[in-house]
């Protein structure tokens, strides 16, 4: 495993040392070239010293990228030529070098063709590392756009992977691990490569989200080294790791249709959203205490990470957490008890479309840290709100789609930072409503129900009379 490691070391150092030669070498066909000329016939003895130079830099590019092809895969034939022509250019300058220490005087055709291979082999590392289209590429060469989402007309008679899963890896993964790069040697293209895996071997273990390592990858920290995604990428969104964790947790079927397997609540919105079109996602808030926290117990996150639970910084460089249940099929109180030992870098908490009940709220009560709490579309009543009035610090509530009604909101009215309540097809009344606001006249109360108006403006369709 050290000789690996060592081998993994040096191959890495293949970017900076290939375009030591590729300058030192050019620079002695110029000088040579040049130096025919009376005027320039100065730069003669450096030939020599670049062509030397030129030579050693091009015989350690030469080993470097050799071993890094052994700890990278590459697209194979891209691969290959690459490195024969690398080799081809690293044996024309050892030659060039002694043939013109021993003066020979067909030297230009040397020098001609080692300017033609330093191209050639050029182009082709390009191309290994940008893809074929490099050169003609517009934009990025580093990254290309983001593939859409199309919408399933019909999402309960699509195929789980072809219609789903791979369009999202196809977005988010195959500029790393696609036909032209694969990273770790893992390729996400076709299912038997999928299934193969990378040089750690097997990347999800089908019916076992806790011990699949593509699922632990993605739910680490953004400025974690082993975080996939690479945090400069696209990431992927909450709902696309739900969907992997759910895809994963059904068996991981490449030809099962959706409406063969078992859908969770918060599985059936996210499917919803794939057919509609409508964002499912919520903004997060901006605020963040000014007093940094300590660092969190990493054995309490890797337990939450364990059970599916995503566990992310809310800012780059904080200590602060947000968590996630909505990639848990069905929330248990132990499942909730995994949070105690974050209370105090936990701040954002989303359980909504779960089967949560008021049980799990004298828990989340517990978390006084708390400045946004989601618990839409769960199976909360009035009574949650006696635990939830603890949460002093919360800004931000949604309980949507609960059988609430606004005495059991009005406990609430102690919390003076709260900003935002969404109690949308929720038990509450017009004149509930009304209540509200004069208890909460600084918070906005989001009820739902909007109308868009009919402006003169608009198209408008008239029909004849009947």
């Amino acid at each position: 495993m050290i000789v690996l490691s060592i081998v993994d070391f040096i191959g890495r150092f293949h970017p900076v040392l290939v375009h030591l030669p590729i300058g030192i070498l050019l620079v002695a066909v110029l000088f040579y070239f040049l130096s025919g000329q009376e005027k320039y016939k100065s730069v003669a003895p450096a030939i020599s010293i670049a062509l030397f130079i030129g030579m050693c830099s091009a015989i350690a590019s030469s080993i470097s990228g050799f071993l890094l092809s052994e700890t990278a895969a590459y697209e194979e034939p891209l691969l290959s030529r690459h490195q024969w022509f690398g080799i081809a250019t690293t044996v024309v300058a050892v030659a060039a070098w002694v043939l013109y220490s021993k003066q020979f005087r067909q030297f230009k055709g040397v020098m001609l063709l080692l300017s033609l291979l330093i191209i050639v082999t050029g182009h082709f590392g390009g191309s290994l590392t940008h893809g074929d289209d490099y050169l003609f590429a517009s934009g990025d060469i580093n990254e290309k756009p983001a593939i859409p989402q199309k919408l399933i007309p019909d999402v309960q008679q699509a195929v789980v992977y072809t219609d789903i899963i791979k369009p999202l890896l196809q977005a988010k993964c195959y500029s790393c691990h696609g036909t032209a790069k694969q990273k770790g040697k893992l390729r996400l293209d076709e299912p038997d490569y999928i299934l193969r895996g990378g040089k750690n071997g097997k990347i999800f273990i089908a019916g076992n989200t806790g011990e699949s390592e593509l699922l632990q990858r993605i739910v680490l920290p953004h400025d974690n080294k082993e975080h996939m995604p690479p945090k400069e990428k696209p990431q992927l969104t909450k709902n696309e790791i739900a969907l992997l964790h759910w895809w994963i947790n059904t068996g991981a079927s490449f030809t099962e249709k959706v409406t063969a397997l078992p859908q969770p609540a918060n599985i059936k919105s996210v499917l919803a959203a794939l057919q509609s079109g409508k964002k499912n996602e919520e903004v997060a808030m901006s605020y963040i205490p000014e007093a940094e926290a300590e660092k969190a117990d990493e054995t309490a996150i890797k337990k939450l990470r364990e059970r599916g639970v995503a566990i992310t910084s809310v800012a780059q460089s904080s200590n602060y957490l947000a968590a996630s249940f909505i990639a848990v099929d069905s929330i248990t109180i132990k499942d909730v008890e995994l949070l105690i030992p974050l209370s105090r870098q936990l701040i954002w908490l989303k359980l909504g479309n779960s089967n949560c009940t008021d049980a799990a709220m004298d828990l989340v009560g517990k978390l006084t840290g708390l400045t946004r709490l989601s618990l839409e579309n769960t199976a909360i009543t009035d009574s949650a709100f006696k635990q939830l009035k603890k949460l002093s610090r919360l800004q931000y509530l949604n309980v949507a789609g609960n059988t609430i009604s606004a005495a059991g909101l009005e406990q609430l009215k102690d919390i003076k930072p709260l900003k935002n309540l969404y109690v949308y097809k929720t038990g509450v009344s017009a004149d509930g409503f009304a209540s509200l606001k004069k208890i909460f006249p600084q918070v906005l109360i989001d009820t739902g129900g909007y109308k868009v108006p009919v402006l003169s403006s608009d198209t408008t369709l008239v029909t004849s009379p009947k």
